[in-house]
Formats: structure tokens, C-alpha cells, sequence
């Protein structure tokens, strides 16, 4: 159950830096900290569903139908590298502009939300994960893992709000150079090509 390991290895994975944690500090830094709060929305609403995929054992199907597995992740690869060039032309998702309009608010949150979802690892990481902190007693299974996910999908949450806020604290001084903008332009688009092209050749 809850445990200072628990919650230390759940910590340590969650602030490690991936495609939403980038996604997100990216949104703080082009569109202020309230936007930055509708990605972290989405991305942790897609870890929700991700966990309730794990309860379901949809994640032990995807980790032996390889097929599944497969276009999934080349799914997921596909928008990452999407995401890059749109970055690069600053026309889609991930756009450096003052803009906090509620349909674009939305349209955020759903970037997240499908950066997230459309990784099948996460679904077999909380699999192989969380039954590490749990007990041997069938009865009190369901309990724990519910628990033990809630608590990682929280501090996913609140660690992707913090990165988003500190990202919306910097925006000022980023948006006022216009080399910085471009800087942080072909830095982003650069790690969701590489996070893509990743997704797409690791083995699963």
C-alpha cells in the first residue's frame, strides 16, 4: 500500500520529463498559466483512463497482442512527429501566442489528452508498476489499486500544474524576445520529434 518508497518512485517518474511534461511547460510558456492548466488536465485525464485500462486488463492485452500494441504506438508516433512540424509553424496545438479563448482552452486540454492516451506504454507501466506496492491479499486488491493509482494520477496532476505555472511565471521575458520565441519554437518541436521517432522504434 501507501509507502514512503511508493510515493518517492512515483515522484521521481512523474517529474521525469516526457511528452507532457513538455507539452505542458510548453503551453505555460506560449499561452500563460491558465492554459498550462488545461493541458494538465488532459494529459492526467488520459492517465485516469490509462489506469482504468490497467483495472480492466486492457493493458495485459495490449502487452500480448503485439499487433494492437503496435498501431497504437505508431499512432502515438504519428501525432508527436505532427505535433513537431505544427510547433515548427506555429499553426497547430502547441502555439506561442497570447491566446486563453475557452474553445482554444478546450482544444488544449484535448491536445493533452490524446498525447497521453495515445501511449500504450502507460497503460502496461501502471501493470507492472503499482502490483510492486501492493499486498497478497486478493480481497484488499481492487482497494489498493485504485489508492495506488489515485494517488499517482494526483501527484501527476499536481506536478504537471507546477511545471505549467513555473512556465506561465517565465512567459513575460520568453514572448518579449522574439529569438527566445523561436529558440523555444524549434526546442519543442525538436523533443516531440525525438519523443515520436522513440515511440516509434523502442521496443516493446
Amino acid at each position: 500500500m501507501l509507502s514512503p518508497e511508493f510515493l518517492l518512485t512515483a515522484l521521481i517518474i512523474v517529474v521525469a520529463p516526457g511528452t507532457g511534461v513538455i507539452y505542458t511547460i510548453a503551453t505555460g510558456l506560449g499561452r500563460g498559466r491558465l492554459a498550462s492548466i488545461a493541458a494538465a488536465t488532459g494529459c492526467t485525464f488520459a492517465t485516469v483512463l490509462h489506469l482504468m485500462a490497467a483495472l480492466a486488463g486492457i493493458a495485459a492485452i495490449l502487452h500480448t497482442s503485439a499487433l494492437l500494441f503496435q498501431l497504437i504506438k505508431y499512432a502515438g508516433a504519428a501525432y508527436l512527429i505532427y505535433l513537431a512540424i505544427q510547433t515548427l509553424r506555429d499553426r497547430g496545438p502547441v502555439r506561442f501566442e497570447a491566446d486563453a479563448a475557452p474553445k482554444t482552452l478546450v482544444r488544449t486540454a484535448w491536445t493533452g489528452f490524446v498525447i497521453n492516451i495515445l501511449n500504450p506504454k502507460v497503460s502496461i507501466f501502471f501493470l507492472a508498476f503499482l502490483p510492486q506496492f501492493m499486498s497478497a491479499d486478493a480481497s484488499r486488491a481492487l482497494g489498493e489499486i485504485l489508492t495506488l493509482g489515485g494517488v499517482f494520477v494526483g501527484l501527476t496532476f499536481v506536478v504537471f500544474v507546477l511545471y505549467g505555472q513555473l512556465a506561465g511565471l517565465m512567459r513575460d521575458r520568453i514572448l518579449s524576445s522574439r529569438r527566445a520565441m523561436d529558440w523555444m519554437r524549434r526546442v519543442t518541436a525538436g523533443a516531440f520529434g525525438l519523443m515520436g521517432a522513440r515511440l516509434a522504434f523502442e521496443r516493446s
